[in-house]
């Protein structure tokens, strides 16, 4: 669907009045600014005289309290558009003047800011700019939100604020896990999640382990290690999912595939048992308890739990710890007891991760700064903007010509990009003069930790002119040469550039990526998958796919049978499920 982006909000025109009225009325003589003017232009030249190249992100500590309304948007504006430099012209090009495409306005009925009732409005906005102002920089929903859905929301946020940290309830349920009791008729249950592996991963598992509590009537609890702190405001209203630093099962090198409190190994020692009938199990007779490994292990979720007569018996503990580098939500339409609730919490089954995380995952206002600035900056005034996001394994490498000649194969196959002419003839259909504004204008966006993609798609469309006219802009905010999965910093700029990737019109990912993942899913678009080469090989014959949903992979599958002992292959028989483009074995949600 071919639809013009939102441009950022215009200042409303009182403003500019009331603005106008003060400067007449404020008694200033006309002789004295033009004398301070002509006194300060030595200081403007000195200060102001260089010119400004970014080569990477701005600083994430600079105007860190910028408001974050974006920049008055009110004609077209001309400014130096080619292949790129990071977000700097070459000197030499010639100014390319830009259409201002679809301005849209702060009061517009068409804007939405709750997002069809899938945001609560009890929050002050400044304390999170992003929760409401982020929509405006994306094309709308194509997922209707399910009332039920937004009703659900709202009485979960009423039970996290009545049994979060700081409440009576919670301090009640915590002395009693520290007395290794775990209470019959409790009021208030919770599952606490504890990170593992990197940014994209995280936001996956947080985003299935609110699923689960959503079903099982949890408050959900995140440790927030410290390469994690600060990236993500509190998302419910009047209480916070942060765990308390003084919680006492606080150890996160105590869970592991291998811990006596794992449900698994709780079974395999006959402390529980899934073979009786649970309503004649007491939950006082329980641990205090209970850990859930849903962690893949030679690429199959570790934890079988997934089997209604296990989840009757999870739902006596009250407390539940869960670790997990998995997005485990397609699982959970695969538990007999949820699939009710789940038709209808979600109509359209590939729209979870895409609802879910727009409703949990707000960057706070330092990183919205550097998120907002860079689009406003090189993205906002664009026709179309693409996104390139490649990851290299180590498991699998790939060499960078191998995966660069794949990419520009998917470019070519799918008419990502268009053709490059010849430097010594004019474009077929081009104007005759680029600076009317006339020619369309595509901005590429790459996501790497290696610069060299960047370096050859914006030579290649720097030296060239293409066949139709167009103008290629082409940027990389940063390029980190390694991920550094305990570096704040290097998170921040991971999440901002996941961020700008989800405000792209079409997005082209590497295979088995979890930070592509979350980009196109937030987007709502289906993005073309670079596939992985066989194991033994060098290269793919297959250059890329389009994925048949906007749902994440899960990438490790339980096996399912449960009491039967056998494997089966769900996607055979459940009607919205398939196997995933990229990860044969693995599983996603999709609509037919």
């Amino acid at each position: 669907m071919d639809v013009k982006r939102s441009r950022s909000p215009r200042a409303p025109a009182e403003d500019d009045k009331k603005r106008a009225g003060g400067w007449r009325g404020s008694g200033v003589r006309p002789e004295m600014v033009l004398v301070g003017f002509l006194l300060t232009l030595p200081l403007l030249f000195l200060v102001f005289g260089g010119r400004w190249g970014s080569s990477s992100f701005p600083s994430s500590s600079s105007s860190s309290s910028t408001t974050s309304s974006p920049p008055v948007v009110s004609k077209p504006v001309a400014r130096h558009v080619d292949a790129g430099d990071r977000g700097a012209t070459p000197q030499g090009q010639k100014p390319v003047a830009l259409k201002n495409v679809s301005a849209s306005t702060a009061t517009s009925v068409s804007q939405d800011k709750l997002l069809g009732g899938l945001l609560s409005a009890a929050f002050d906005e400044s304390s999170c700019q992003s929760r409401y102002k982020s929509n405006l920089y994306r094309k709308p929903s194509p997922f209707p939100l399910s009332p039920y859905l937004a009703q659900k929301l709202r009485k979960y946020e009423a039970y996290h604020k009545k049994c979060g940290p700081g409440t009576k309830r919670y301090r009640r349920a915590v002395k009693q896990l520290k007395a290794g009791r775990n209470a019959d008729n409790s009021e208030c249950k919770y599952v606490v999640w504890f990170p593992c592996n990197g940014l994209g991963n995280r936001m996956l598992t947080i985003a299935s382990t609110f699923l689960y509590a959503l079903l099982t009537d949890r408050v959900l609890l995140m440790h927030v290690s410290a390469e994690q702190e600060g990236l993500f405001c509190e998302p419910f209203p009047g209480s916070s999912w942060v765990l308390p630093g003084n919680f006492p099962q606080n150890n996160p090198h105590k869970l592991h595939i291998g811990a006596p409190e794992s449900y698994a190994n709780m079974l395999k020692s006959n402390v529980v048992r899934n073979d009786v009938d649970p309503s004649s199990v007491p939950a006082s007779s329980l641990p205090a308890y209970v850990y859930l490994h849903v962690e893949q292990f030679q690429l199959k979720l570790s934890d079988n739990v997934f089997c209604d007569e296990d989840q009757v018996m999870l739902g006596k503990f009250n407390w539940m710890i869960l670790k997990s580098d998995s997005y485990f939500a397609p699982a959970l339409f695969l538990t007999p007891m949820f699939e009710a609730e789940l038709a209808k919490m979600f109509p359209q089954k590939e729209a979870v991760f895409h609802h879910l995380g727009r409703y949990l995952f707000h960057p706070t206002n330092r990183v919205w700064g550097i998120i907002r600035r860079y689009y406003e900056a090189y993205l906002a005034r664009v026709d179309e903007k693409i996104g390139f996001q490649i990851r290299i394994f180590p498991e699998k490498p790939i060499k960078f010509e191998n995966m660069y000649d794949q990419l520009m194969r998917c470019v070519r196959e799918q008419r990502l990009l268009p053709e490059l002419g010849t430097a010594e003839l004019p474009p077929t259909n081009a104007t005759a003069d680029a600076g009317n504004g006339n020619g369309k204008v595509r901005a590429v966006l790459i996501a790497s930790l290696y610069s060299g993609y960047y370096e050859k798609i914006r030579g290649m469309y720097y030296e060239s002119p293409t066949k139709n006219g167009e103008i290629v802009a082409v940027f990389q905010p940063s390029h980190e040469e390694q991920q550094q999965y305990t570096s704040n910093e290097h998170n921040q700029k991971a999440l901002a550039e996941i961020y700008l990737l989800s405000y792209c019109d079409k997005v082209t990912m590497s295979a088995w990526s979890t930070f592509g993942y979350v980009a196109y899913s937030f987007a709502g678009v289906k993005p073309w998958i670079l596939l992985r080469p066989d194991w033994n090989r060098e290269t793919s014959d297959v250059a890329c796919v389009r994925s048949t949903s906007v749902e994440p992979c899960l990438h490790s599958p339980p096996i399912l049978g449960c009491r039967a002992k056998r494997d089966v292959d769900v996607a055979a028989v459940k009607p919205y499920i398939r196997h995933c483009e990229d990860v044969g074995f693995g599983l996603k949600l999709f609509d037919s």
